[in-house]
């Protein structure tokens, strides 16, 4: 349930601030779709910079993605002034696809003081906008302080 007190646009800024330091997912496109106390969705463009050997969306792009969405999800429940970071993930990729762009809403399963659990579903969305599922993952961060 979401508290109506959170400043939407406070939360989102927060996130958005923190991808565009990432060179990693700037180099690869990825842009920020929603931002929700708890969850957040990220979107990665098909290119020959996110392909493997067979011209599809490569593991290591997916689970990146995935990583990123869970990550920030968390971020959104970190107290102000930490950021967090990632211990573990498991992936589980379910299928390969090829053009139009990967969206991964990474969500919040338990927040603890000293750890934050978080799931993520990839999907793949056709040019035709149909859309299929592509991995999940679930992960678990830490709070750390903001260097920045």
């Amino acid at each position: 349930m979401t508290d109506p007190t959170t400043d939407h646009h406070a939360l989102r800024q927060r996130v958005q601030t923190s991808l565009d330091r990432q060179g990693m997912m700037q180099a690869l496109g990825v842009r920020l779709l929603a931002v929700a106390p708890g969850t957040v969705t990220l979107a990665l463009p098909y290119s020959d910079r996110v392909t493997q050997q067979q011209g599809g969306f490569h593991g290591g792009a997916m689970g990146a993605l995935a990583d990123i969405a869970g990550g920030y999800a968390a971020l959104t429940v970190a107290p102000e002034g930490m950021e967090v970071t990632t211990v573990e993930y498991k992936i589980n990729f379910l299928a390969a696809f090829q053009g139009g762009e990967l969206q991964a809403t990474g969500r919040v399963t338990k927040a603890g003081k000293r750890i934050i659990v978080t799931a993520a579903e990839v999907v793949h969305v056709a040019t035709d906008g149909k859309r299929s599922d592509c991995a999940v993952m679930q992960q678990t961060l830490v709070p750390v302080p903001k260097t920045y």
